[in-house]
Parts: structure tokens; sequence; C-alpha cells
């Protein structure tokens, strides 16, 4: 697995053995070309995070910040391992930080913090997760007025997309839906 574009291109990454379903070169490059650039001094969360292959995507093509949630050991020695490949091998102009905790506790800390992101991937566990975390009341409250979140799921769940939450385009890539989510303008559970 490597970086496609940008600053890092061709850097390969630590991918853990288990545990986690890497977010394939080819959605990664749909999903960056439709974001064009949004990305582009962005801040980012990358929830889920895994290696940090969408994170450090990011930073490639000129995101501001990455913030990486993960929570499992393995995961978190690949992420770290690719993190410090990145900074030692380019000139960084994009600040990391990794979160080591369960993604909703991450979300509660960053909302009452007052964090804002332009940008906030999220890969979770195929199944129910990606309906849960759609639950999440402080993710809205995360995201820019002008923001998206890109969310990845199984093909096979039917995802109900409900207030706050409006879906702005759809892709599907074999058995993998992903959704390019903002916070609908109208709903009360923007921030100011």
């Amino acid at each position: 697995m490597r970086i496609i574009a940008g600053l890092a291109k061709g850097m390969t990454l630590a991918v853990p053995r288990t545990g986690v379903r890497p977010t394939t070169d080819r959605i990664r490059e749909a999903v960056f070309s439709s974001l064009g650039a949004r990305v582009v001094g962005a801040r980012v969360l990358d929830l889920f995070a895994g290696s940090g292959a969408l994170g450090l995507e990011a930073a490639s093509r000129g995101a501001k910040s990455v913030t990486f949630v993960e929570r499992a050991r393995e995961a978190l020695e690949s992420l770290e391992k690719n993190i410090q490949a990145y900074q030692r091998n380019r000139e960084v102009d994009c600040s990391f930080a990794v979160a080591r905790s369960a993604v909703a506790e991450q979300l509660r800390k960053l909302a009452a913090n007052g964090e804002i992101f332009q940008l906030v991937f999220a890969d979770p566990p195929y199944g129910e997760a990606a309906q849960e975390l759609l639950r999440e009341t402080n993710l809205p409250r995360l995201l820019a007025n002008d923001g998206f979140l890109i969310l990845e799921s199984a093909k096979r769940n039917v995802m109900t997309v409900s207030e706050p939450w409006e879906r702005v385009r759809g892709l599907i890539y074999g058995d993998t839906r992903v959704d390019f989510l903002r916070v609908n303008a109208m709903s009360t559970d923007r921030h100011g």
C-alpha cells in the first residue's frame, strides 16, 4: 500500500496484519479526486484511522493538520511507523496528533475543546458501526460549515442518512460504499 499523490507520492505504508481493512488505492484515488483542492490547508480528522492511509494521503496533498483516532494496539504501531516515516523523509508542513482512544470518547473531547475540521474521514468496522457513527451527537459539531464527512461502509448494509446529515455524493467500489456527507445548513445541531 502506498501514498498515491502529492509530497509523499509512492511512500510505502506499514499495514497491520490483522484487525483492519485498509482503504484501497482505487478508493482513495476516487475520494481525493472528488475532494480536489478542498484538501489544501484543511484540518483533517481521521476516525478509525488504522494505518493512517487516509490522513497521510491528505497530508501529502496539502492538509494543514491531521488528527488520527485509533485504539487497536497493532494498528497504532503501524500508524506511528507511518507518521515517523512521513516526517523523516519530507519537509513536513502538516502537524499530526494521535488520539489513542475510542472514537466516541475522542469526539466528546474534541467537541468540548471547540475543535473544527474541514474534512472527517471515517472507515469504521463494517456492520452497524457506520450507522452508529451518524448518531454521534458530537460529530456534527466538529464539522466546519463547508466541511465533509467521508464515510466508508459495506455496500450491503443499508444506511439511513437523516438529520442533521445530508448525503451529497455516494460512490460504490466492489463491496465498499463511500458517502460524502455534510451537516444540513438548517440543522439545529450546527455550531456558530
